[in-house]
């Protein structure tokens, strides 16, 4: 695959997975307010949250979750570059780092994640 063909898939495909993410904005903009859950438009969104600890426990899995939804982004995008590579040996390597890469991120992910809801279990 040419690299300009490549560059307009990634951005197609980037372009669908904001489109999901952003989809539910667009729903709940046309929900009336009394079936979105928010009850006064000028309250800070608390997610669901009691108190601070709550907030920032929700803060970090939220933040978690997108670091590994962009992980698992460049697994995808490290198995093209793999498998598109040829007989370019040095593509090979570069899909071959970038698995390699993403799969550690996804493991320190994954760690942070457990030591976030450990810590938020000891708490209380």
């Amino acid at each position: 695959m040419k690299p300009k063909a490549q560059k307009i898939c990634l951005i197609i495909f980037l372009f669908l997975v904001t489109l999901t993410m952003v989809m539910p904005d667009f729903v709940l903009a046309v929900l009336p307010l009394d079936q979105t859950g928010i009850s006064d438009v000028n309250r800070l969104p608390s997610w669901g949250a009691t108190g601070p600890k709550e907030l920032i426990i929700k803060i970090l899995n939220v933040l978690l979750t997108v670091a590994g939804l962009i992980a698992v982004l460049f697994i995808i995008i490290g198995g093209f570059q793999y498998i598109l590579s040829g007989a370019n040996e040095e593509l090979a390597e570069r899909g071959k780092k970038t698995l390699q890469n993403a799969i550690i991120g996804i493991v320190i992910i994954i760690l942070a994640y457990v030591i976030v809801n450990v810590i938020n279990t000891a708490l209380g």
